[in-house]
């Protein structure tokens, strides 16, 4: 009797990089199956230090440093309250400590996807043994941290393309917010109002691009963790509850 030819499936079969990046948006479950097979995550990163670049020369070029900076302090009431305070008792201290952050606001800006591999790290690290230990999953942590990078291109990538070119439209450098460049969030339409600045700092985190975000690491944990997607979306998103209290906290403080 003839024998049967087994063809593999589809799920089975690798993908290429680009393949992975650009399922991400369209059809992430594809990525997510991949990344059991391997954790490489050299190309969002890539890609998001790409962007960060373009968007940070962006700054530099419509906007400026300094105006950057006092914009920052500016929107916030109890930031410029302290300004105030230390230029009327120590100008000299208050200039060069502005000129220090001036610096520190251009550093970070550039440095951005140093701080998201870190802030990955963690969040990795917390979701990880909650999966394992708290649902019986069988995550990796590679894996986990790998997911979490790929929901990068939505909430940052995607979110940084949109302010790179709001900027290149000709928005007003005066009502520019480095933390918060773009209205994909109930923060950027809340500040410079009357609203109190923990109120903006909690807005901020209701964000379309970073929900998106939030339901992908749910679906690419549940399928890395191998839980149900309940329990994926019990890890994550609280995980993401108690940091978004914790930093709203902190900023009413």
């Amino acid at each position: 009797m003839p024998e049967a030819i087994t063809q593999p499936e589809a799920s089975t079969q690798s993908l290429s990089e680009i393949e992975r990046l650009v399922d991400t948006v369209v059809a992430p479950t594809k990525t997510f199956r991949d990344i059991t097979r391997s954790a490489a995550w050299w190309g969002p990163i890539v890609v998001l230090i790409i962007i960060n670049i373009a968007f940070s020369w962006t700054v530099q070029k419509k906007v400026g440093w300094d105006q950057a900076y006092e914009n920052q302090i500016r929107f916030n009431p109890k930031a410029e309250q302290r300004i105030e305070q230390l230029q009327a008792n120590a100008p000299d201290r208050a200039a060069a400590m502005q000129k220090a952050s001036v610096m520190g606001t251009e550093f970070t800006s550039y440095g951005r996807p140093i701080i998201l591999l870190i802030m990955t790290a963690i969040t990795a690290l917390l979701v990880w043994p909650t999966i394992n230990f708290g649902f019986g999953g069988r995550a990796k942590y590679s894996t986990v941290f790998a997911v979490f990078l790929y929901t990068l291109l939505i909430s940052e990538g995607l979110r940084y393309v949109l302010a790179t070119i709001v900027l290149w439209a000709g928005a007003s450098s005066d009502s520019f917010f480095l933390p918060n460049p773009v209205g994909t969030n109930l923060g950027y339409w809340l500040l410079g109002g009357d609203s109190p600045y923990w109120l903006v700092v909690l807005g901020m985190f209701l964000d379309i691009t970073g929900i998106w975000a939030l339901v992908l690491a749910v679906v690419g944990c549940s399928i890395v963790g191998k839980v149900k997607r309940s329990s994926a979306a019990i890890a994550v998103v609280g995980w993401w509850a108690i940091f978004v209290l914790l930093i709203t906290g902190l900023s009413a403080i």
